[in-house]
């Protein structure tokens, strides 16, 4: 995308997010967000960060004035350094990481992934999905029982099955699409890697293509991600 028109894009959504009032991205804002589009971060992971930042302002309380693009950059940075991550892609201007990977306990992590899917099992989720999140969250119980004290190949164990269970959460929650939503997803899966196609093999882009669909994936059913 042209990055004039990156930033028009990033204007419009963040004139919504301030109810209509129209803060011009200008100047040495104009340029930072011209940043962005040469890094290669996509416009849906722009908009998830401007999404975070607004959201943690209105819950400070009555809003004074309306929320700055700038205001926004760490947390759209951060999306995509975990974006990049998901699909195997470095910045198409050499940028490394600007953020530290957060570790967590092991069983607040399972603690949390049972409380996604049980939410996701009480809402929207039906049929053989609705099944296999039903028999996830009875691994997770189990899991977590022994992932405290959990050292060395005990540990390693229980990582492995995490992948090997995150692996079947996504192919059932994949076979609960119907074909158009199925298509759309795949559409901004290809729309997400393009800008790094011309730098990839065709084998690393069908890698990166699968990661960002499965990223989009765990989005729109709102799964947590299993293997910390």
């Amino acid at each position: 995308m042209d990055p004039a028109e990156y930033c028009r894009a990033i204007e419009t959504y963040l004139c919504r997010k301030n109810e209509g009032h129209l803060i011009r991205i200008v100047g040495p804002v104009f340029e930072k967000v011209c940043g962005w589009a040469a890094q290669g971060v996509p416009l849906a992971v722009a908009f998830k960060g401007i999404d975070a930042c607004c959201e943690r302002y209105y819950a400070k309380g009555p809003r004074r004035r309306p929320v700055r693009v700038e205001f926004c950059e760490a947390d759209v940075l951060e999306l995509f350094d975990d974006w990049r991550r998901a699909v195997g892609v470095s910045s198409l201007d050499g940028t490394e990481d600007a953020s530290e990977r957060k570790h967590d306990s092991l069983p607040s992590h399972l603690e949390r992934a049972i409380s996604r899917l049980t939410a996701l099992r009480a809402g929207r989720a039906g049929g053989a999905f609705a099944d296999c999140i039903d028999g996830t969250v009875r691994e997770l119980d189990r899991l977590k029982a022994s992932a405290k004290h959990a050292r060395g190949e005990a540990r390693s164990a229980i990582l492995d099955r995490l992948v090997a269970l995150d692996a079947a959460l996504l192919d059932a929650a994949g076979a609960e699409l119907d074909d158009t939503r199925r298509a759309d997803l795949q559409s901004k899966a290809a729309g997400e890697i393009a800008p790094f196609a011309a730098r990839m093999t065709a084998d690393a882009r069908r890698t990166a293509t699968s990661a960002a669909f499965a990223r989009l994936l765990r989005e729109y059913w709102g799964l947590p991600t299993l293997n910390p």
